[in-house]
């Protein structure tokens, strides 16, 4: 399969796939989605890159972030109003941002903090810190609903006695995927 490539892929376009990690099931029963990982294209030093929350917040080479997913399959999105909002500026300021990113632990909690990060929140507060775009509301952590039977031995591993508060902001791949705001450039 393909990789995205220019023409087709731009800077901030969000790229899905769902993930041969090994918590990409758990994410696939929260989120009741195929999609279970994201991240943000970026070009530099002349290649296109996706910044990706993993261990640690990465860039990546596009052609093998897409080979990663399942039978190499991918979703290209971007900003539907793309070529007026994202101007120069915001896009600089974006990369910015997501250079202050990179080298962070990935957050497997799924915590509304800086300090780590989970796959779907740099991309999220990318667009919104650096261009003034909400891309999606976020839910609250009583949204995913960890505590449902099928989910509770994991939810009891990753938190313990610390589940997050039920009011707790997250930003799933799956809410992401599903903005109104983005149209699908390319799928492979």
């Amino acid at each position: 399969v393909a990789a995205a490539t220019a023409p087709e892929a731009r800077e901030g376009d969000l790229i899905f796939h769902a993930s041969t990690s090994s918590q990409s099931a758990l994410i696939r029963l929260l989120t009741r989605s195929p999609y279970t990982h994201c991240g943000i294209v970026v070009r530099h030093k002349g290649r296109w890159l996706v910044l990706e929350a993993v261990q640690p917040v990465k860039l990546t080479p596009l052609a093998v972030w897409t080979a990663r997913g399942a039978s190499g399959h991918y979703v290209l999105k971007r900003l539907k109003n793309a070529d007026a909002a994202l101007t120069p500026d915001m896009l600089e300021r974006m990369r910015r941002l997501g250079r202050g990113m990179l080298g962070r632990d990935y957050d497997r909690q799924f915590r509304w903090s800086d300090t780590k990060l989970y796959c779907s929140e740099p991309v999220w507060k990318l667009y919104r810190r650096g261009a003034g775009v909400t891309l999606c509301k976020p839910q609250q952590f009583r949204d995913v609903n960890p505590a449902r039977p099928v989910l509770a031995g994991e939810a009891a591993r990753r938190y313990g006695k610390n589940m997050p508060p039920p009011g707790e902001p997250v930003v799933t791949p799956a809410a992401l995927f599903d903005s109104p705001l983005l149209r699908t450039v390319r799928e492979e």
